[in-house]
């Protein structure tokens, strides 16, 4: 079976020599040697060179005659959950929705994150007792990550 750590040392390798904010999400190798990896930016997108890039340093470094195998090398995508820190502070200013593992679901702006817990702000209008106007009520909400099943960014066409 081939090596994460040295899948991971050519994936690394590249990223050093583009130094454009790229880092690893995932990095999965299967018992039929099948190499996934996923990669997001800092700021900005990942751009299809990038993954090429990434795809030949890997293929070109792994030696075929010793084990055969799969590589697809490919961006977070939008619609997939957060799975590192650098994902969550990436998205500090941006709308998400976060979902618990008690199953209470939250939509705001992320405002802050650490390796041990993010914040999220959120906002609605309210009307107060006694009042004929709404007004508009701002809560932050502080939520480790251990509790934290899933994040994903807001996708809106406004």
């Amino acid at each position: 079976m081939i090596s994460k750590k040295k899948v991971l040392e050519l994936i690394d390798e590249r990223i050093a020599e583009l130094n454009n904010g790229l880092f690893v999400v995932e990095l999965t190798i299967s018992s039929n040697n099948v190499i996934h990896v996923e990669l997001d930016k800092h700021e900005g997108n990942v751009a299809i060179n990038d993954c090429m890039s990434v795809s030949r340093n890997v293929e070109h470094n792994l030696d075929r005659e010793d084990e055969d195998f799969e590589l697809h090398v490919s961006s977070a995508g939008l619609d997939k959950p957060f799975r590192v820190l650098a994902q969550y502070t990436k998205n500090i200013g941006k709308e998400v929705k976060v979902v618990l593992h008690n199953g209470s679901k939250l939509e705001g702006i992320l405002k802050a994150a650490t390796d041990a817990e993010i914040t999220l702000e959120t906002s609605r209008m309210e009307k107060p007792e006694g009042k004929k106007k709404k007004e508009l009520i701002v809560e932050e909400h502080v939520f480790p990550l251990d509790q934290i099943k899933d994040t994903k960014i807001v996708i809106s066409f406004k």
